[in-house]
């Protein structure tokens, strides 16, 4: 299998993983500061909507369809 089919192929098991928990939410922390004993923290909460993962499968499908194309030819 060549990368643009393994692509695919983890474009959709991520696809599919988001589709089956509905969306995936994350919390990154954007910065931090220590004042004595006082620690300020400010976070960016995202989400991935479930329409990412329908792209993700839909990509992840056209890229397995088109590696098997290549290799034919």
């Amino acid at each position: 299998m060549r990368p643009l089919g393994i692509v695919g192929w983890v474009l959709i098991v991520l696809g599919a993983v988001v589709l089956a928990l509905g969306g995936v939410s994350y919390i990154k922390e954007r910065e931090s500061a220590q004042v004595g004993p006082i620690k300020v923290a400010t976070e960016r909460r995202g989400f991935i909507p479930p329409v990412a993962g329908i792209a993700a499968v839909a990509l992840g499908i056209v890229l397995v369809v088109a590696d098997r194309r290549g290799r034919r030819t």
